[in-house]
């Protein structure tokens, strides 16, 4: 009974250890992606990502921005009309195009982390159990990173913004659709999924987006609403995120997320 019981306080002891050493590892990888843009070789040479970023707070808030962190109430919504609520927090980092996820369920706190198109967990399982969204969490991650940090997107050198359209009018508001395609001679690891980024005429926000994924049979749809700021004089973000599961000519089927920022 004595060994028994010491042998029982030394693993609960040894399980604290290894928590600890996981959690100071993932802050340290965590300030690894915190990184700011690379101001000597920073330029705005697209006009739609001059208009995204003045619509979204401006260049100067945005270089001074390493993190977009909140905390929100994530709904996700079953085929069969049910759903299920859940807590999460977000961290963002724009110019290492990277998000993590976090929360806490029955079976234990997960992590989930995308980086530079490379989804994994950290901590827990990938996927909710019992969950039917019917599509990888990688996809959905990398269209909510998309949304929240567009006008930081519309900056990438490797890949070029092209008017694959006229503007199209959607609930009363005047569209340019962009598609963004690798530029000649850059090969993206993993592959670049396609996407299309939606912006507004009158005002230059991009508060849409069309994400091919081949896990959903078809593709995403990411809008973003209700626009503040992530800190008092910062960039602007989406503090609800809805997200539709789209067929590949991107007509919406249904409502797969709703993130609510508290």
């Amino acid at each position: 009974m004595t060994n028994r019981f010491w042998n029982t306080i030394w693993l609960a002891v040894l399980a604290m250890f290894v928590v600890a050493g996981c959690n100071r590892q993932n802050v340290q990888e965590a300030d690894a992606l915190a990184i700011g843009p690379d101001i000597e070789r920073l330029s705005v040479k697209l006009e739609q990502a001059n208009l995204a970023l003045k619509a979204a707070g401006g260049i100067d808030a945005w270089v001074k921005t390493k993190t977009i962190e909140f905390d929100c109430v994530a709904t996700f919504y079953q085929p069969d009309g049910t759903y299920y609520l859940t807590e999460q927090r977000y961290e963002v980092y724009p110019w290492s195009s990277s998000l993590r996820a976090s929360g806490h369920e029955p079976q234990g706190r997960y992590l989930w982390q995308l980086s530079k198109g490379h989804f994994g967990a950290l901590q827990g399982k990938s996927q909710y159990d019992g969950m039917r969204v019917g599509v990888d969490n990688g996809c959905i991650a990398e269209g909510i990173l998309d949304i929240i940090t567009a006008p930081v997107r519309l900056l990438d050198e490797s890949v070029e913004f092209r008017p694959v359209a006229e503007p199209v009018r959607l609930e009363g508001q005047f569209y340019q659709p962009m598609k963004r395609v690798a530029r000649p001679g850059v090969t993206s690891v993993p592959p670049l999924r396609d996407a299309v980024f939606y912006q507004r005429r009158g005002d230059g926000r991009v508060d849409m987006l069309l994400l091919g994924c081949e896990d959903a049979g078809g593709a995403l749809i990411v809008r973003g609403y209700d626009y503040a700021e992530a800190v008092k004089g910062g960039v602007l973000f989406p503090t609800k995120i809805e997200v539709f599961k789209a067929d590949s000519g991107g007509r919406v089927l249904h409502r797969m997320i709703q993130i609510n920022a508290n």
